[in-house]
């Protein structure tokens, strides 16, 4: 049966079933991530009837799946749809909803029930998944009867899609997936109490621009919501006529190219020496987009005290939660730019930038040289980021897992193009990285996607190299080998006097256990066989992994220490 998602709706006899089906074609939907299950098999069942029209990707855990469609979120700017059954399924999905909800992905997850009448009787696969998701998710709710599933899919995706994006869960049991309705769909575009676009303060913006036509050291911090609103183009115009330097969170790394004239570089607690630094030295702060971490603030207490704030955020909760604005600017930036950008003076800080340039020389001399052209025997993380630069052309979708290798490819890799940086911010998860590759070599196929993976986060999610196996999808694996949980070894070395304290790891052949799943593999040793291999697979039509070993202690600076300020940061460690 083929329905098209335009025209006018039409009313047909069908199962709850075939329900969520009809609403997932109606919202646009391509693909699914999930892993079928007993409270869920309805669902499945009825999915065969529209395969030409939804493709599935079966994973080899329901983790995997959430983190795929976080991936396919990220680079297509549309919502992921994952489905599991109840039970442990349901549960799997939590940690991935976790980090979508903090990073603001969004994303529409259907779980399996069962029946209505078996609620609260500890059934067999019986989880309260909408008390165990209530405070993660976005919105969640659950469905008991077939006549719900319409309206109800329609507010998830509105709800997922729209404002912050998040992520949304709708838990359907049994009883509704086997009952019949009159299916009718209509998208959904407001409800009630749920302000998605507030409304705009001109007061505020006049204040705002006022503000940075008398700044003289002024400084924008970019973050994801740049991206997440689209607003790429009209963040340009601003920072262009205002010519104030610019600091990206690392989910704001492709707000603007980093190649810029005004990209200044990352913030945060492995961001550049000058960002930091001039965080405590500008007269104006102004935050687009961002939330204002942990990561990126370090102690609050002496985090830019000497200047105005200005911050324009989507999220009312998010303004003067941790940094107090002296303009809040609430609403989408993709509306509240332009008109920001009217009302300030064309200008040009090419002193105030200046100083940014002096600081990132001494941060070339004593950490980037090292990191990017070694002189050392061992390879390190940076080197191999550079070789993979230089032959993708900032061209490239870099995803990565979390640890060093996240913090050295955020810093590292050549950000050209909007969404093409895919990591786990807030939640730093482990094993992210594999399923999400993958999910973002199925949302953007014609695009080269490159994994960085360290050997602790690979091991996480490792099974999921089957999922890629069976779709063939050409994700390119870097695998920084350094045979520890290279993070915690570096904290364990700085400052817990280099007890290392369950942090190695016996790991297994990669190689061979790639080949195993019927995929092609590299290992390199040695800076000589570099070059080849990785041309190798770039070159090679499938996915395939290349594991390079790492040395040991290949650390990551800058760093600033927890609770430091971030003019407390340090470029190496203290002898």
């Amino acid at each position: 049966m083929t329905i098209k998602s335009t025209g006018e709706p039409k009313k047909l006899r069908v199962t709850g079933a075939e329900a969520i089906m009809l609403s997932l074609i109606h919202e646009g939907v391509d693909t699914i991530f999930g892993y079928p299950g007993g409270a869920i098999m309805p669902a499945y069942d009825a999915l065969m009837n529209y395969s030409d029209q939804l493709r599935h990707i079966l994973t080899r855990h329901e983790q995997g799946a959430i983190h795929a469609a976080q991936g396919y979120a990220r680079v297509t700017g549309r919502v992921g749809v994952c489905m599991a059954t109840s039970g442990p399924g349901a549960t799997n999905l939590i940690t991935g909803i976790a980090d979508a909800q903090i990073d603001s992905t969004p994303l529409v997850c259907i779980t399996g029930q069962v029946a209505a009448g078996l609620l609260g009787t500890d059934a067999f696969q019986e989880t309260d998944v909408i008390g165990i998701s209530m405070p993660v998710t976005k919105w969640n709710y659950l469905i008991t009867k077939a006549q719900e599933i319409p309206e109800i899919m329609a507010q998830a995706f509105y709800i997922a899609r729209t404002g912050r994006p998040g992520p949304v869960l709708i838990d359907i049991a049994k009883n509704a997936q086997f009952g019949e309705l009159d299916f009718e769909y209509h998208k959904c575009v407001r409800m009630r109490s749920y302000v998605p676009e507030p409304r705009i303060s001109l007061d505020n913006l006049k204040a705002a621009a006022a503000l940075i036509n008398k700044a003289k050291k002024p400084y924008v911090l970019a973050g994801q919501g740049i991206i997440l609103g689209g607003a790429e183009k009209e963040f340009l115009q601003f920072v262009e006529k205002s010519g104030i330097p610019v600091a990206w969170t690392i989910l704001g790394a492709c707000a603007l190219p980093k190649d810029h004239p005004l990209n200044v570089g990352m913030l945060g607690m492995h961001g550049n020496y000058s960002t930091n630094l001039k965080t405590n030295e500008c007269d104006l702060l102004i935050g687009v987009g961002m939330r204002f971490d942990d990561r990126v603030t370090g102690d609050v207490a002496r985090y830019a005290r000497q200047a105005k704030v200005i911050h324009l955020e989507i999220d009312k909760a998010e303004i003067n939660k941790v940094i107090p604005a002296d303009v809040p600017i609430h609403g989408d930036v993709k509306d509240t730019l332009p008109l920001l950008t009217k009302l300030i003076e064309k200008r040009a800080h090419e002193s105030w930038l200046r100083e940014f340039k002096e600081i990132d020389r001494i941060e070339y001399d004593k950490v980037i040289r090292h990191d990017l052209f070694p002189s050392k025997p061992g390879l390190t993380m940076g080197e191999v980021i550079n070789v993979i630069n230089e032959k993708t052309k900032g061209e490239a979708i870099a995803v990565t897992d979390v640890g060093q290798h996240q913090m050295f490819a955020s810093r590292y890799f050549h950000f050209k193009n909007s969404r093409s940086f895919v990591t786990s911010g807030g939640l730093g998860t482990m094993g992210f990285g594999l399923p999400a590759a993958h999910g973002a070599k199925i949302g953007a196929p014609d695009k080269q996607v490159i994994l960085f993976v360290g050997d602790g986060g690979f091991q996480m999610t490792i099974q999921e190299l089957g999922t890629i196996n069976q779709t063939q999808a050409a994700v390119k694996i870097v695998l920084l080998n350094n045979k520890y949980l290279g993070m915690v070894r570096q904290w364990q070395q700085l400052f817990f006097d280099k007890r290392y304290s369950e942090t190695y790891l016996l790991n297994p052949d990669f190689i061979k256990v790639a080949e195993g799943f019927g995929i092609k593999g590299k290992k390199v040793l040695e800076r000589h066989q570099l070059n080849s291999a990785i041309q190798e697979m770039l070159d090679f039509q499938g996915p395939y992994l290349l594991e390079v070993s790492i040395e040991k202690e290949d650390n990551v600076f800058p760093m600033v220490p927890t609770g430091a300020s971030v003019s407390d940061v340090i470029l190496e460690p203290k002898k």
